[in-house]
């Protein structure tokens, strides 16, 4: 028995040594991998300093900033598609000044429609306590303020106004007693001792509230004269217990004179987790501020969105009203102006988001702020396990494309716990087997071989049954990796529980962006298609969307990765999607199971689109066969189209992929 115990440790003491030894190797050419590209890019810092201060390179700036003038508008004549993206362009344009008249006082109620929303009768009349903390308004935007709520055409609301403004404001009192004179009681005014800043104001008010609900209205703003009427007839209709609509900036004394039009999708809690999109005009259930605070003074500056966050992971029911009926307003000092009026508020977002993700079970995290906004950011989760991926590459021949693709990944990859499976189908050239040759003292790719006519989801369904990784990464063989962390960037969203399929940003070789989230419904055959479609590779996106993750209804299956579990569970791709909709299907299958899919602009891959296998639509068989798995589609997700994309608003454009807005609101 001793001899028996003692080798048995042996044994173990030599098999940890090994391990070790092994993690050891890993991580030391890891950290040779990282050294070299250190090296490489402070070689590149020495000859761009040593550009920069040549003589030459300083008198030759006006000849520069020429040529890149040209360059530059070159590109977005090219990008654009020549004249007729140009044509295009000026009718978006004129598209989009139309949509502003239609969303701002012509959207109004007239007075016919104002008497029927006055005099309907829901089931639950809820009481909605509008908060208003005041502190040195300007006289006209105060009187503006009250009056949008005065002109509500829901009545059953309560403005509460807790004033801390000082003796040179003392008009703000003034203009609210004379208001809350003739509102039946309806106003609720307080004139405060002290000043307790945005929380402090808040809160007072929420004292003053006796409302089932709880809106959130800042002193500088308008509100549509029909939003509390919308709002409650979603609480009838859907049991909402948080609500939101979307919303615009508008400059001087008209809400017409609009500035920025923000249409929100559904929510969205990587959306919200990475930049407060709901923002205006909140308004939730009180039950569900049981045991919390309103405001917390420790997130003045950006109060909103701590609160937020806290509500609605506690709400139930969160409805999106897809209607601009908020109106905020930009003027010298106001955050809708400028966010560096109130830097505070920057630290004070990435608290809140820390305080969110604390409290969720997240750790180890970091938050840093993108070049689209400083509230805007880019959340880096700690990788839970080095969990092995299986990449899942279908090929036949293309051994080039393939052998880029291969490179990229082995060359550029920090993650080292994947493996490779080419899953071969029918390849004809030398070449082709020739290169196989070169990878089979590689341990980390194996060859398999499926004979069958080409269908992509029979392929990789065929090659998952090879996989020994926890994780799958559908990838095709004519993609190459650009950012070194890409597997990472991926599989922090992927190892979550709540995370379906998580898909990467795709370009082009002009790098033009291939893929950054598909959208249900999108395009010409009304099946699903891709935003910000070949808009140019340092474009921030529609609201600053091409800067941070987050959730979409489907990613292609170009670069797409998902849990092994996942996978079996859904038995895998729909094969009777042979070529095209077979990843927009396996997504919506995977959030009809209740899991949350996302796109990270943080793993980007070139995408050579065509350079391999792909779908000719001037073949006449392959233009059928698409047809045909394009009706199936649409027959199978009918619901789902018709009801719309829930992270899509539905006052953009499906003929566009460039968010463009619909010329006349439906």
């Amino acid at each position: 028995m001793d001899n028996e115990k003692y080798n048995k440790e042996e044994h173990d003491i030599e098999f940890y040594k090994k391990a070790y030894e092994q993690e050891k190797a890993k991580s030391a050419s890891l950290a040779g991998r990282l050294a070299d590209a250190k090296n490489e890019a402070d070689n590149l810092q020495f000859q761009l300093d040593r550009i920069k201060t040549n003589p030459m390179w300083k008198a030759s700036k006006p000849l520069r900033v020429t040529m890149h003038w040209g360059l530059r508008n070159f590109r977005r004549i090219k990008n654009l598609g020549g004249p007729k993206g140009i044509a295009r362009k000026i009718k978006q344009k004129t598209i989009e000044a139309e949509a502003k008249k239609l969303h701002g006082t012509a959207s109004f109620p007239d007075a016919q429609e104002a008497a029927r929303q006055r005099a309907e009768k829901f089931d639950k009349m809820v009481k909605i306590s509008i908060l208003v903390p005041l502190w040195n308004n300007e006289r006209q935007y105060q009187i503006d303020m009250i009056e949008s709520v005065m002109n509500q055409t829901y009545e059953n609301w309560e403005l509460c106004l807790a004033d801390g403004s000082d003796k040179e404001h003392a008009y703000i009192e003034e203009i609210c007693r004379e208001y809350a004179a003739k509102a039946n009681g309806r106003i609720v005014y307080k004139k405060l001792e002290k000043n307790g800043g945005i929380s402090g104001n808040t809160n007072e008010c929420y004292k003053l509230a006796t409302g089932e609900y709880i809106g959130l209205f800042d002193q500088d703003d308008i509100l549509h004269p029909s939003v509390l009427y919308e709002y409650v007839k979603a609480i009838n209709e859907q049991n909402a217990d948080y609500i939101y609509c979307d919303e615009t900036t508008f400059k001087g004394d008209s809400i017409d004179n609009m500035l920025t039009l923000h249409f929100k999708p559904d929510f969205s809690i990587d959306n919200l987790r990475a930049n407060n999109y709901i923002c205006h005009f909140s308004v939730f259930s009180r039950e569900l501020l049981e045991g919390t605070e309103l405001f917390r003074s420790g997130f003045d500056g950006s109060q909103d969105h701590d609160m937020i966050l806290r509500l609605t992971s506690n709400a139930k029911n969160v409805v999106h009203i897809p209607k601009l009926m908020y109106y905020w307003r930009s003027h010298k000092g106001s955050v809708a102006s400028d966010i560096s009026a109130k830097p505070y508020a920057i630290a004070a977002a990435k608290g809140a988001v820390a305080d969110h993700l604390t409290k969720n079970g997240f750790k180890n995290f970091e938050i840093k702020s993108t070049r689209a906004f400083e509230t805007i950011f880019e959340i880096k989760y700690e990788i839970l396990r080095e969990d092995k991926i299986s990449i899942l590459i279908p090929n036949k021949d293309h051994s080039d494309d393939l052998r880029r693709c291969i490179e990229s990944i082995k060359q550029r990859s920090t993650y080292d716990n994947y493996e490779i499976i080419i899953i071969e189908n029918n390849s004809t050239e030398k070449a082709t087997s020739d290169y196989y040759k070169t990878l089979k003292d590689d341990s980390r790719i194996k060859i398999v071989r499926y004979e069958g006519e080409f269908n992509y989801s029979k392929i990789n369904n065929f090659g998952a049954k090879y996989a020994t990784g926890e994780y799958l990464l559908l990838l095709n063989n004519d993609t190459q990796v650009i950012t070194m962390n890409w597997l990472e960037a991926m599989l922090m969203y992927a190892q979550r529980e709540d995370v379906g399929a998580v898909g990467a940003k795709l370009y082009y070789g002009d790098k033009t962006i291939q893929h950054a989230g598909v959208v249900i419904g999108l395009g010409a055959h009304r099946t699903a298609g891709h935003t910000h479609y070949k808009i140019n590779y340092d474009n921030l996106g529609y609201m600053g969307k091409l800067c941070y993750a987050q959730n979409v209804s489907a990613v292609t299956g170009a670069c797409l990765m998902v849990k092994k579990k996942i996978f079996d569970e859904l038995g895998g791709l729909d094969e009777e999607f042979k070529i095209a909709l077979n990843d927009v299907d396996f997504c919506l299958r995977i959030r009809e199971k209740g899991y949350l899919n996302v796109f990270t602009p943080f793993a980007e891959l070139y995408h050579f689109e065509s350079a391999s296998r792909g779908i000719d639509v001037a073949d006449e068989a392959k233009a059928k066969r698409y047809e045909e798995e394009s009706e199936k589609f649409r027959q199978r997700w009918k619901q789902v189209i018709e009801k719309g994309d829930p992270y899509y608003n539905p006052n953009f454009s499906l003929d566009h992929s460039d968010y463009t807005l619909k010329s006349k609101i439906n």
